[in-house]
């Protein structure tokens, strides 16, 4: 007799907006969502078994003649920080573009 394997089902939540999905996926990964609640930035869900927070932070520095990523609001964002319970975080940045000028 020959058995399928399903892929396994992986239930997201998002801890802002309340947004919910449900993937399957072998392979890990994770998935994203636009949050109306973190300014319309694109951030991380997380799975349902998950306590954390999910946090955007403004940078707080000088921006200058920087390129650096802008909210759909106009603010320039720093990062996306995911705080578990456990202490443990994941970090995504937005780190300012550079530029170079000279003769090729």
């Amino acid at each position: 007799m020959t058995h399928i394997l399903e892929a396994p089902i992986q239930d997201w939540y998002c801890p802002n907006c309340g947004a919910t999905d449900q993937t399957r996926e072998y392979r890990p990964h994770s998935r994203f969502h636009v949050c109306p609640k973190l300014r319309g930035l694109t951030a991380p869900m997380l799975p349902r078994s998950m306590d954390a927070k999910v946090v955007a932070h403004e940078r707080e520095d000088y921006v200058a003649g920087e390129d650096v990523f802008i909210a759909p609001d106009g603010r320039p964002v720093m990062n996306i920080v995911t705080e578990r319970a456990d202490g443990t975080n994941d970090v995504m940045v937005f780190a300012p573009t550079a530029h170079a000028k000279g003769d090729i």
